[in-house]
């Protein structure tokens, strides 16, 4: 009985030593090792641990012991290995398709922007950030404990609604003033929590309160843009460029239907937006400086519109059949409309530069 004493207090002894160890230094070898000398003790130290119980169900009671401590050391690794990345520029990074300076170009990081870590490999960091999946180069980036503080001074914190119709409220009691109402996955942003089932938001640059019940609440950080989602953005720029109004420029009635006869003259097949572009080269011309300043001599300058100089425009103006869509079309113009932006020329399209509409490109 004394050398199984012995031999238990020395086995328990170790045990503790092991498990004291692998808490104060998080060395995973030494918890490798004490898994090693539990596995080969196992069998031995049984019937001493636990002289009452069986073999078996002493062996699952240090099997579980050794579980435990493995999961505890996957913790604290999660714990410490953080995946969140943030750029570190003072504007804009390239963010391409594989770990090289040479492969495509995905998409744009730009400054106060961060993602999540996919992949390391060679001074190269795969991430996610938003829609944008790519690889970007580690210098550029911060890791760890600095991008989280980057993080944290750029950051957002966002209150959403879980309901359809979430009252926000002058002052933290359900008696007090509608503020206003967001919506249904609608967000603002957090002010902070009181507490007290209310939570501080900011609404239209005043201070309001919602029930923090009735919603949920989210850090985030802004997101690149993928090359696919610039484009649109761009696209979206020179439409928004080439509709932008010009300023009216009044006219009588016969100056409105000379300006619809020609419309449609050159563009009675086309799209409304084409029949709009016609008439705004027209009044381009009439603002331009460069040109005639009425309606009716840039219509019949020499050389410039074929329909008003072989007289097609002047039998479809006395006729009166003029279609709606081109007096509707020429008012339009005349009231500063454009889809073609500043576009002075215009001819069928083919070999000529420039932004093509219908069956015509402009310039």
């Amino acid at each position: 009985m004394k050398k199984a004493k012995r031999l238990f207090l020395r086995f328990s002894a170790m045990l503790v030593l092991s498990v004291t160890m692998l808490e104060t230094y998080g060395n995973t070898a030494m918890a490798n090792n004490t898994r090693e000398q539990l596995s080969s003790l196992n069998v031995g130290i049984a019937s001493i641990i636990s002289p009452n119980e069986s073999t078996e169900n002493s062996i699952n009671t240090l099997k579980e012991l050794s579980a435990v401590i493995e999961s505890s050391e996957q913790e604290t690794v999660e714990e410490e290995e953080s995946t969140l990345v943030m750029a570190n520029i003072s504007n804009v990074m390239n963010i391409r398709s594989a770990p090289s300076e040479d492969a495509e170009k995905v998409g744009v990081l730009y400054k106060d922007c961060g993602g999540r870590i996919l992949e390391q490999q060679d001074g190269w960091t795969k991430i996610e950030s938003g829609d944008l999946v790519g690889w970007a180069k580690d210098e550029y980036l911060l890791f760890g404990e600095e991008a989280e503080a980057a993080a944290a001074e750029v950051g957002v914190t966002i209150v959403s609604s879980t309901t359809d119709a979430l009252r926000i409220r002058t002052e933290a009691n359900e008696d007090s003033e509608v503020l206003g109402v967001l919506t249904d996955n609608g967000f603002v942003e957090m002010g902070e929590d009181l507490g007290n089932g209310w939570v501080s938001v900011v609404y239209n640059d005043e201070i309001g309160y919602v029930q923090s019940e009735y919603v949920s609440v989210s850090f985030e950080i802004d997101s690149g843009e993928t090359m696919a989602a610039i484009e649109a953005r761009e696209e979206e720029k020179k439409k928004a460029a080439l509709t932008a109004n010009r300023g009216a420029v009044s006219a009588d009635a016969d100056e409105v239907k000379l300006l619809a006869a020609l419309i449609q003259c050159e563009a009675g097949n086309q799209s409304y937006e084409g029949k709009v572009a016609v008439g705004a080269v027209v009044m381009n011309r009439v603002k331009s400086g460069a040109y005639p300043n009425t309606i009716y001599d840039v219509i019949y300058a020499s050389g410039q519109f074929t329909p008003a100089l072989n007289g097609t425009v002047a039998k479809v103006y006395n006729s009166g059949k003029i279609a709606d869509s081109c007096v509707q079309a020429a008012q339009a113009a005349l009231n500063g409309e454009t889809t073609v932006g500043g576009a002075l020329h215009f001819r069928r399209a083919g070999n000529r530069e420039g932004y093509v509409l219908g069956d015509h490109v402009f310039w």
